[in-house]
């Protein structure tokens, strides 16, 4: 008989959680299901959760009049981001990678600050890393371009930032870290089996909650797979756009290029054929989801905003879920800046800054229109082959690697 760490169980377990996914696994297997998700009602997208969070923040406080806010449980983002949270966190249990780390005040602070930047960027520019970009250019937005510019410009900035912290003033995010319930040895067997547990808790969960309303349902489903599959591949878009300006790595940005590919292909056959638009104006309607009115400048100042937030952050919109659903700390000072900011710069800020900029600088621009379909795609696959050779020579030569 073999051993039991030779057995073919032990080896299956081993392959899921015994070690990191490849990214570029991860990046496939999100595309997927971000296709599901489009096929169910509508693509992945990560600022509304923090939307919908923080109206109902606001509302239980009785603050900014939200009272009509949609309970998290009944609203298809809040439901999924809380699901995305769960789901990385049995990703973490099952491979026994769960702890709640806490940082130094600084970092904690600058999670906050992060997270309100996020906000400020993804509400101005209308998108943020998920929805504007990993959603918006599989969706043949021209938008989504110019988003993607700006978290470029918005991660260089925030590199060089972080850099002059590190040798100027580096006592800003320095102290004490604490760590807790981390697991070790064989003491840490508690977690799998909470783990099994919880992931069965959440697949018949939904079922029964939303038994009437199948979107609800579908959505609560893959939010939990799309939460597993982030944490175990460590799947991160913000290292995507910073990478290349800090250590010159490429296993990142081809991983969100693989994603992107897969979802354009996705993507575009549901638009062409105009799947799930059997209705009078059906097809135009499916044509434009998640291809938003921020052509161009919108897009690129958000953008940058947003940037400059994930990089100080550590993570962008979904990156702050699943680093929330593994247990560290200022990942949830991300999340509570960017749900606490979010609706007051919807309500506040978002109607004098759209009044503000010209029609020229938020246009939606759906690249079909101008293009066809075949001419949009070819124009994306250009964009992506010279972002691939781009980061394959930084790699090589580090000429805009700061490491």
């Amino acid at each position: 008989m073999s051993d039991s760490k030779n057995g073919a169980w032990y080896q299956l377990w081993s392959t899921f959680f015994g070690r990191t996914w490849p990214m570029w696994v991860g990046g496939l297997v999100l595309a997927t299901l971000n296709i599901c998700l489009f096929l169910v009602k509508y693509p992945w997208g990560g600022s509304p959760t923090y939307i919908n969070w923080g109206q109902n923040i606001y509302k239980l406080l009785g603050l900014f009049d939200l009272k009509s806010a949609v309970p998290v449980t009944m609203h298809q983002w809040g439901l999924l981001g809380i699901l995305t949270v769960l789901g990385a966190g049995v990703g973490a249990l099952l491979s026994r990678e769960f702890a709640i780390r806490i940082p130094p005040v600084g970092e904690m602070a600058k999670g906050l600050i992060g997270g309100v930047l996020m906000a400020l960027g993804s509400t101005m520019g209308i998108g943020c890393t998920i929805g504007g970009f990993l959603s918006g250019i599989p969706a043949l937005s021209g938008g989504a371009i110019f988003l993607a510019i700006g978290f470029a410009i918005g991660a260089f900035l925030a590199l060089r930032y972080l850099l002059w912290e590190m040798e100027k003033a580096p006592k800003l995010s320095s102290g004490k870290s604490v760590t807790l319930l981390a697991a070790k040895g064989k003491g840490g067997i508690w977690q799998p089996i909470l783990g099994v547990i919880l992931v069965a808790f959440l697949l018949i969960g939904p079922s029964v909650l939303h038994r009437g309303d199948m979107v609800l349902t579908w959505f609560a489903i893959i939010g939990l797979f799309l939460g597993f599959v982030c944490q175990r591949s460590r799947f991160c878009v913000t290292r995507a756009f910073r990478e290349p300006f800090m250590t010159g790595e490429s296993e990142a940005p081809l991983a969100v290029m693989a994603a992107l590919l897969v979802g354009i292909f996705g993507f575009t056959v549901i638009k062409y054929m105009g799947i799930g638009g059997a209705f009078p104006g059906g097809a135009r309607e499916i044509a434009l989801k998640a291809v938003y009115p921020h052509f161009w400048l919108r897009a690129l100042i958000g953008g940058t905003i947003f940037g400059i937030g994930m990089v100080i952050a550590g993570g962008c919109a979904v990156g702050t879920l699943w680093r929330m659903g593994e247990g560290q700390i200022k990942l949830w000072f991300s999340g509570l800046g960017f749900s606490l900011m979010a609706p007051i710069s919807i309500k506040y800020i978002v109607p004098g800054w759209s009044k503000i900029l010209p029609s020229w600088a938020q246009k939606q621009c759906f690249l079909p229109d101008y293009f066809g379909y075949w001419g949009a795609v070819l124009l994306l696959l250009v964009i992506i082959t010279l972002w691939f050779v781009f980061v394959k020579w930084n790699e090589r030569t580090g000429k805009f690697s700061a490491v």
